[in-house]
């Protein structure tokens, strides 16, 4: 670090103006020429100094300044293009000339600074003879020059109070777009904030979402790697690993860097960093033969050609990254080459510049000690190949040109020019810098020059790729555009299909932590691992995931199911009991089956009706249970097909209603023997009490009761077609909702008691006196009925879907058939095989005694 040396010692004498003396080394500048307006520059034209000691002891040494750079060669270069162009036109500041004073920073931050200060204020003269008021003017009306953020931060810090306009042609820093610390600055190359973004959006373009970034460890490399790391994250794009590096790190900090490389798994570095930065890195790279990667770099190394000479093992090859668009001013290279030692006001510098050139010296020189030959002034630089006679910065050189326009251009409207300038008008740094901001121009090959009000120009940058060609060279191909001007969508232009990939492959490399998850299945992120690294893992029953790396997987709507691949939703198959399957089909047979062989049934009685085991217990009740058994078997149809509004209200209360019919007849039946064998007591007149009309009004008042408590489920809560999701997950089960649940077991109830009592009532007739007693059958049926119902009760809450439908038509039919085998079956047996038995006497039990 240089220590600064600038004093002003400030002196009152009486009512005189205060008097500023310079104490210190004063700066000179390296190159410079008088005019009407100055013009100040501030290039390294050497990239590094000498170390020295300093004991404090007395006042330091001047800087000493080694390595020269040409690339500020070119740039100090361009900006005498300018400047002797617009003093050669009458378009532009016409008769007035612009002069200008370069100063050498040697790459120094605090050297910047104290030479910035110098080119202001002008102190050029030995201390002890400059004697000058503090309130003079400046004494340039701009700072131009300086190609990295850190220095113009510090001098922007400095220079920024007084409004002195200061522009750069290569400082991209969004911080320095902060106009509340940097009031004073502007620039003719756009941000790292629109860089570092869109080099988010090309690493996202190509799938890249595990990544490693370096940076050179400065303003430039850390702001810009800042904004690239926030962007990539929004993007979804993961870095593994951002290590910072500078030119002077140590081996041990390089051989870190080195070794974080090896140990990554990612196949793509961001490479934020400047040209010399990158110059030493790819030396470091090379020792390690570190290949392989693809390379992302920002503009201020991507179209370097000495970085690409230095890649010598191709390393870099295939790289793409951002850069200024190419341009072209005419006469600018022709001028940058025609330079001789001897034809500049500053003959010591162009000396040591063509003594480096030619690698020669002139005779009493010692810039070039070492050198083989002598320096004869006259050598050709036709032939030479270095980064002097390189003219792949054109596009920087441009910046440079724009930054000289903008500046006459602001004075050509201060000073009114037309013909003439009124160069009478007192210049403020403040009006120069407020019309700069103002601008708007074209430049005689046509690109547009203006400031935003952030004093950055326009972001448009072409997309270069590395592809090597014979020789060991490399050409820089444009291979797309990006304009941050246009919409989001529309501002990455790319031609993908003539990139050249690392390694020469067509291919698109590959550098993820996790696979793509496919359709089907949703990201789970692994423990303490940033976002980019994941499982995948299938989708649950029911949901799916229709796009690639799904973070979540939707639920189906009740009505679909997740497919086997569960990346679609598939219609749930609807179940209910059908006609067309197996166990509906049987139990519809058994339900015909039960109606003919009633009907059968009934027939044989109506056949026989006149005969005595017919006649014996109420014909007429007999054949009104025959008919509330048919109903029976033929209401268990009303529970097969698909349920809908009337079926639901049907199949219950017919079920209810008949049954309650057919107990009534049967309770009937049962108390008609009961009663009848109760009458043949002496003294008992019961059957008057419960003839046929009665028996009648029974049977209608208990289905009557059924019916009011039917019609009540009906009207307060009926039931209704229900689709069931909760059973089974991948199908619908179609089923009647009850509506009521305490209809439908106060009907259920209801046939119970009825069964009950006749159950108790047959048991009571059981041994009476008959052949046939018709109670021991009626017993055995109501027993078969109870167990049936008793047993339905379980199995119908616990039965899923359709089969709880199944186990209420069993319950039905069997109870059904139970009614009509046990009641009727032995009557037929003795109607058709045992004709001899059907006599009252035998019905009676008054047949002939059984022998001995």
């Amino acid at each position: 670090m240089v220590p600064l040396t600038l004093y002003l010692v400030v002196s009152f004498s009486g009512s005189e103006e205060p008097v500023c003396r310079y104490r210190g080394d004063p700066d000179s500048p390296l190159l410079s020429q008088d005019g009407d307006i100055m013009l100040g520059g501030i290039f390294s034209f050497h990239s590094s100094w000498k170390d020295r000691q300093n004991t404090y002891m007395h006042q330091p040494l001047p800087l000493q300044c080694t390595s020269l750079n040409f690339r500020a060669f070119q740039f100090a270069q361009t900006m005498l293009f300018a400047i002797e162009e617009i003093n050669n036109s009458s378009d532009i500041l016409p008769g007035t000339s612009l002069g200008y004073k370069m100063y050498d920073t040697c790459g120094s931050v605090a050297r910047s600074v104290k030479v910035s200060l110098a080119v202001a204020n002008g102190i050029e003269v030995e201390p002890a003879f400059f004697e000058a008021p503090c309130m003079r003017p400046a004494q340039v009306q701009t700072i131009m020059g300086e190609t990295s953020s850190s220095p113009w931060m510090a001098v922007a810090t400095v220079i920024g109070p007084f409004y002195i306009p200061m522009i750069s042609h290569f400082a991209t820093c969004a911080c320095l777009s902060d106009k509340t610390k940097y009031p004073s600055f502007l620039r003719t190359i756009p941000s790292d904030y629109y860089q570092s973004r869109a080099l988010a959006h090309l690493v996202k373009h190509f799938g890249w979402t595990w990544v490693g970034a370096i940076r050179t460890n400065d303003d430039y490399g850390n702001n810009g790697m800042a904004t690239f790391t926030e962007t990539a994250q929004q993007l979804g794009v993961c870095l593994e690993y951002s290590v910072p590096f500078y030119r002077t790190d140590s081996e041990d900090r390089i051989q870190k860097i080195i070794e974080v490389i090896k140990a990554s798994t990612s196949k793509v570095i961001v490479a934020f960093m400047s040209h010399l930065d990158m110059d030493v890195l790819i030396h470091a790279l090379s020792q390690y033969n570190l290949t392989g990667y693809q390379w992302v770099g920002s503009e201020g190394w991507i179209l370097d050609s000495q970085t690409a000479a230095l890649d010598r093992y191709h390393i870099l090859d295939g790289a793409i990254g951002l850069s200024i668009p190419k341009a072209h001013v005419t006469g600018l290279k022709e001028f940058i080459l025609d330079i001789k030692p001897f034809n500049s006001s500053n003959s010591k510098l162009f000396t040591e510049f063509w003594e480096t050139l030619f690698n020669c010296r002139f005779k009493k020189s010692e810039s070039s000690a070492g050198a083989d030959r002598e320096c004869t002034g006259h050598e050709d630089l036709t032939g030479v190949q270095n980064s002097f006679t390189d003219m792949s910065l054109m596009p920087i050189f441009n910046n440079v040109y724009k930054g000289v326009y903008a500046v006459a251009h602001a004075l050509h409207k201060i000073l009114s020019c037309k013909k003439t300038c009124n160069n009478t008008v007192k210049l403020e740094p403040f009006t120069i810098l407020q019309n700069i901001k103002n601008i708007h121009f074209k430049t005689k090959e046509g690109d547009e020059v203006h400031f935003n009000e952030d004093g950055d120009p326009p972001a448009r940058y072409e997309i270069i790729n590395w592809q090597p060609r014979e020789n060991d060279a490399v050409d820089f191909v444009t291979v797309g555009l990006h304009d941050a001007s246009l919409p989001p969508d529309k501002q990455l232009d790319l031609q993908s299909d003539s990139i050249i990939w690392v390694q020469n492959s067509p291919q698109v490399p590959v550098s993820v932590c996790s696979e793509k998850c496919p359709p089907g299945t949703r990201k789970v992120l692994q423990k303490g691992k940033p976002v980019c690294c994941y499982d995948c893992v299938q989708c649950a029953d029911g949901e799916i995931s229709n796009t690639t790396d799904s973070f979540t997987c939707v639920r189906c709507h009740p009505e679909f199911w997740s497919n086997e691949r569960r990346d679609a939703c598939i219609k749930k198959e609807a179940v209910f009991l059908s006609y067309e399957e197996i166990m509906g089909a049987l139990l519809t047979a058994a339900s015909l089956f039960g109606t003919c062989m009633t009907a059968a049934v009934a027939f044989i009685f109506f056949r026989y009706r006149k005969t005595p085991i017919v006649r014996a217990n109420n014909s007429e009740l007999s054949f009104l249970l025959l008919f509330s058994l048919t109903l029976c078997f033929l209401c268990s149809l009303t529970f097969i097909g698909r349920p809908s509004e009337w079926s639901c209200m049907l199949r219950h209360t017919a079920f209810g209603i008949t049954f309650v019919l057919c107990i009534s007849c049967v309770l009937g039946k049962t108390m008609v023997v009961l009663m009848a064998f109760r009458s043949t007591l002496p003294g008992s007149n019961v059957m008057k009490w419960f003839g046929p009309a009665q028996q009648r009004l029974s049977v209608l008042g208990f289905t009557l009761i059924q019916v009011i408590i039917c019609i009540l489920w009906l009207t307060i809560s009926p039931p209704f077609p229900f689709r069931n999701f909760r059973e089974f997950k991948d199908k619908i089960i179609l089923e009647c909702a009850l509506g009521s649940p305490v209809g439908f077991w106060a009907v259920l109830g209801y046939i119970g008691l009825l069964a009950i009592l006749c159950f108790i009532f047959a048991f009571l007739a059981r041994k009476l006196p008959d052949n046939f007693n018709e109670a021991k059958f009626i017993t055995f049926s109501m027993l078969i009925f109870c167990a049936v119902w008793i047993t339905f009760i379980p199995a119908y809450v616990s039965s899923p879907g359709k089969f709880s439908v199944a186990v209420e038509i069993f319950a039905i039919l069997a109870s059904s058939f139970g009614l009509l085998i046990c009641i009727f079956v032995p009557k037929c047996y003795v109607i058709l095989l045992k004709p001899e038995k059907n006599t009252k006497k035998n019905i009676m039990g008054k047949g002939a005694p059984k022998s001995n």
